[in-house]
């Protein structure tokens, strides 16, 4: 039999033992969970869960078989579909046996259990799917304990008695031992010794669970001949002399383009560019899925970085960092990214752009791409690095664009970043930095506000191994960088308003409630009166998505969609693929601000994915929409725009990110509003 327990119900605040497991796994210094291999952490999970169900009498135990004792619903999401699943099935089976039965259900798990963790204050989410503890005090009651800590500390601390100090193990200790061990990481959580491993051998034969857990995990032995039929596909490869004819590679619509491809090829398939490395794309809503959950664990980003970080000189960068390098750096900048930080800052952001538009004259003619660059550079420049730039920026933007066409895309010869346009260029990022340091004395920050220049240098003073001087050149050039993404989406939300007149209309309206009496505020604008701009801000992410897709390098083989990825492979994730998938979005090609509606939510999976997935999302997300929609309500308000020719048509570049070509113009038709002086 397990080990005797009375029956209990469960206390609304009570951990169950799936929430404890997925406490002890959280490896804060990453932010992720220790990287256990799916079959061992999913038949844990689901043992943690039948495990609960016996501490609260659902179930019990013996030799030969797992038995029901009550199918009354406990009213817990993550036990309740355990509990029915074992109900119906009419044959009596053992412990093993449903756990290995019911793997299938440990995603959901895993997911219940941190939904409800965050809901408890415990655990804190944070963009690319990071956790961390929340540093607030957790009560055990439910345990008849009267310390306080976080509630990681409490189940560590009584593991330890148990390994360590050879307290009496209650049935909940033995078991959620049996758990991690299953994992193999209780000795990356603990510093063990030949004593303490033998106590743990002992501890995990206490229970019949635990023990089952374990026979499922190492007598498993349908994985090996799932993974020899995976290995027996072969990855199509698309014939490169039919994709000229394919309208969206002329209109430069690369998500589009895929999606094309998917249908023809599938989820994955090869292209071998001619004069370049072969590569692998990954595109489609189950990709998208795999590459948001599990994606860190297999691709690196570090290798195909590498001749940036040499043109920059740079020894390690936030965008080739992984693992727990990479999630510090993201929490020391994460800060001055936030939407908070921007709402904060509304009245610097409003003014820096009434400034830029008062450059504007009726009658005058823009490149849409530089109109729309410098408007967004005229509000992050002072928001994020405390410096005008506008006189360097499209020199640092364009040696940026071509660092990554010759060092990372490959689609131009490595020459090219060293002619004479490119050195002055280069030349420029030099005064940006002195301009950015000389603002950043003690004696120039007094009574400013602390942006992410700040941030960096502070890092760079406390942990100079993670962030060396080396790498400054291009860590503080970066925040500008800004300019270039959120300045070409604000491009694309230009063209996309003034080539649809009705919701030009609509967004003016808006407008007009919005500024008419004063700024608004941050809750006007998440307020229903932004509510046209904020959808039409989605929708213009969705259908041009400025980073479109991820180059990644395999740094641990993996299967996905039933083909195996070897290590050292180029790999092409094409997020936004999704972006133009009928399953994911009826009639993608349509304009559609209604598909953000309550009852349709259709940005409301990993198929939506403008800012990336995983580790690497955008850590500036929440500003980008802000501020994009913010500009759209500020240039519908001050000056009525129009296409120059009337009837243009939208042309992308696609290359090294998308953007609005260079023959789409603006222009400016009439002034509305004065703007202040």
């Amino acid at each position: 039999m397990a080990l005797a327990a009375d029956p209990v119900t469960i206390v609304p605040d009570q951990l169950t033992l799936p929430q404890e497991l997925v406490l002890m796994l959280l490896n804060e210094e990453s932010g992720y969970f220790r990287q256990v291999r799916g079959w061992n952490l999913h038949c844990a999970i689901v043992g943690a869960a039948m495990a609960e169900l016996s501490l609260i009498g659902r179930i019990d135990t013996d030799m030969e078989s797992l038995k029901l004792l009550d199918a009354t619903p406990t009213g817990h999401p993550a036990l309740d579909p355990i509990l029915e699943a074992i109900a119906a099935e009419p044959v009596e089976h053992n412990a093993q046996y449903w756990v290995e039965r019911l793997n299938w259900q440990a995603e959901s798990l895993i997911d219940v259990a941190l939904e409800r963790l965050v809901q408890m204050s415990i655990l804190e989410h944070h963009d690319g799917d990071f956790w961390t503890l929340a540093r607030t005090g957790y009560r055990a009651d439910g345990y008849e304990d009267t310390a306080q800590g976080t509630a990681s500390e409490f189940v560590r601390t009584r593991i330890a008695r148990v390994i360590f100090e050879e307290e009496i193990p209650d049935p909940r200790d033995v078991i959620i031992i049996a758990l991690i061990n299953a994992c193999d990481v209780l000795r990356f959580i603990f510093q063990l010794d030949e004593e303490s491993e033998h106590r743990i051998e002992l501890v995990c034969k206490m229970d019949l669970i635990g023990r089952a857990i374990s026979d499922a995990v190492t007598q498993n032995l349908t994985s090996p001949l799932v993974r020899r039929v995976h290995l027996n596909r072969s990855i199509p490869t698309v014939k490169l002399s039919r994709l000229p004819f394919n309208r969206n590679l002329r209109e430069g619509n690369l998500p589009a383009l895929i999606a094309n491809l998917v249908e023809q090829y599938g989820p994955i398939f090869r292209l071998n560019p001619p004069f370049q490395e072969s590569m692998t794309v990954l595109a489609g809503p189950e990709v998208n899925r795999w590459a948001q959950r599990e994606g860190r664990l297999f691709l690196t980003s570090t290798k195909y970085l590498d001749g940036l970080k040499n043109v920059y000189g740079a020894h390690g960068i936030i965008p080739a960092l992984d693992s727990a390098d990479h999630f510090r750096m993201r929490k020391a900048m994460q800060p001055s990214l936030s939407k908070g930080r921007l709402d904060e800052q509304l009245d610097t952001l409003y003014r820096h752009l009434r400034a830029h538009m008062a450059e504007w004259s009726v009658g005058q003619t823009f490149s849409a791409k530089t109109m729309s660059r410098l408007a967004t550079n005229a509000q992050v420049s002072p928001l994020l690095a405390g410096v005008d730039s506008q006189d360097l920026i499209e020199d640092v933007i364009g040696f940026k664009e071509r660092a990554l066409n010759t060092r990372v895309a490959k689609i131009l010869p490595s020459f090219l970043l060293g002619t004479p346009g490119m050195r002055r260029r280069a030349k420029s990022i030099d005064e940006l930095i002195a301009r950015i340091q000389r603002s950043h004395t003690p004696a120039q920050r007094v009574g400013q506000p602390r942006d992410i220049v700040d941030d960096l240098l502070s890092l760079h003073a406390n942990e100079p191994q993670l962030l060396p001087e080396s790498s400054l050149r291009f860590s503080l050039s970066t925040p500008l960088l800004a300019s270039m993404y959120l300045g070409d989406g604000l491009g694309f939300g230009m063209y996309a308003m003034l080539s649809q007149p009705d919701l030009h209309q609509r967004i003016r309206e808006e407008a007009e409630a919005l500024f008419g009496d004063g700024d608004p505020d941050p809750e006007d604008l998440a307020g229903p009166g932004a509510d046209v701009t904020r959808r039409f801000v989605m929708e213009t992410l969705r259908m041009y998505p400025v980073v479109p897709a991820s180059l990644r390098n395999v740094m641990n083989s993996c299967v996905v969609e039933d083909f195996e990825l070897p290590i050292g492979s180029r790999v092409l994730v094409a997020q936004t693929a999704t972006h133009y998938m009928d399953e994911a979005f009826p009639d993608p090609h349509t304009f559609d601000i209604d598909r953000y509606l309550p009852g349709r939510e259709e940005h409301r999976s990993t198929s939506y994915a403008p800012f990336g997935l995983g580790t690497h999302t955008c850590l500036g997300h929440r500003w980008v929409e802000v501020q994009m929609a913010i500009d759209l309500l500020m240039i519908a308000y001050y000056f009525r725009l129009e296409l120059s020719p009337p009837d243009a048509k939208l042309r992308i570049s696609p290359f090294p990110s998308l953007t609005p070509s260079d023959n789409l113009k603006f222009k400016v038709v009439e002034q509305l509003h004065e703007l202040p002086g």
